[in-house]
């Protein structure tokens, strides 16, 4: 009996077996990897350099406005920064920018942590409208309030004193804004379970929520630390006296109208900018976790 193939048969083909292409997905991610390498090392050259620049100034004396560009010091000295501080009281201003500073920065922590506290977890009327009443004046310029700020400092006598720079920042309202963003994040039912077992409200707020808070306290600090120590224009305005006068503010008699000490003016740019460089790199990692845990992209 002869088995005939019927007319419908089907072709079968064989297909062929899969090959990945030259750039395969570990390929890929390396790739992506040392993209993203050489950009941060580029980003980075470039955003050291006038840091580079600044230092090479400061201990040979030579610098980039000079018609030879050199950026290796070729003889280090300390002669820049010898006579700065021999020719202006850099210590007093020194001791003056930490003393404003400090006192600035530990006021306005702690009422932006307790009134970000209050806009996330307290109940109270008008609280929206309070808080969308405090975000707009953000939009309000620096400049914009600088009479006014200036008549009620007057008026309260505090001119010419260390207060007049301290109380108008003792408030900020993007440290504020950014308290409240990270307490929402803190669990409610650790509160409500707090307050079942008799705790008060400055029990909750000093045992449960500032323990939890201290990535937002060290953001909240080397913010105010950073703005509050490069302030230049306020402390100009209220600071009558020059043995009052801060770091920025003395940068400022180092500047000459026909000619510029670029070595004297860059040792003292790095005395002032070194302590928020070494604070930074100190403290970066709670920098980098507040933000990220505070609703900040």
């Amino acid at each position: 009996m002869a088995v005939t193939a019927s007319r419908g048969a089907v072709r079968t083909t064989a297909t062929p077996a899969r090959t990945t292409g030259p750039m395969t997905r570990r390929t890929r991610s390396k790739a992506a990897l040392t993209a993203r390498v050489v950009v941060s090392v580029v980003v980075s050259v470039v955003m050291a350099f006038p840091l580079w620049v600044m230092i090479v100034t400061a201990l040979s004396g030579q610098s980039v406005f000079s018609t030879q560009l050199d950026l290796l010091p070729t003889d280090i000295t300390l002669d820049n920064f010898a006579r700065v501080f021999s020719a202006w009281p850099v210590g007093q201003w020194f001791s003056n920018s930490v003393t404003v500073t400090a006192l600035t920065t530990i006021i306005s922590v702690v009422v932006s942590v307790m009134a970000g506290y209050g806009f996330a977890k307290l109940r109270f009327p008008a609280k929206t409208p309070l808080f969308l009443l405090l975000l707009s004046t953000m939009m309000i310029p620096t400049q914009a309030i600088l009479v006014p700020q200036f008549r009620l400092v007057n008026a309260l006598g505090l001119v010419g004193t260390f207060w007049a720079v301290i109380i108008p920042g003792a408030a900020a309202t993007f440290g504020i804004f950014l308290a409240r963003q990270f307490m929402l994040a803190i669990p409610t039912e650790l509160i409500e379970a707090a307050k079942i077992d008799g705790a008060g409200p400055v029990r909750i707020f000093w045992s449960i929520v500032l323990p939890l808070s201290k990535p937002l306290l060290a953001v909240l600090t080397l913010l105010s630390l950073m703005y509050q120590w490069n302030d230049f224009l306020w402390p100009l305005i209220v600071l009558r006296d020059p043995s009052l006068y801060t770091l920025p503010i003395g940068l400022q008699f180092l500047q000459g109208q026909y000619q510029t000490d670029y070595g004297a003016l860059m040792a003292m740019t790095l005395i002032t900018v070194g302590p928020l460089v070494v604070l930074f790199l100190v403290f970066q990692r709670w920098f980098v976790q507040g933000f990220a845990t505070s609703g900040i992209r």
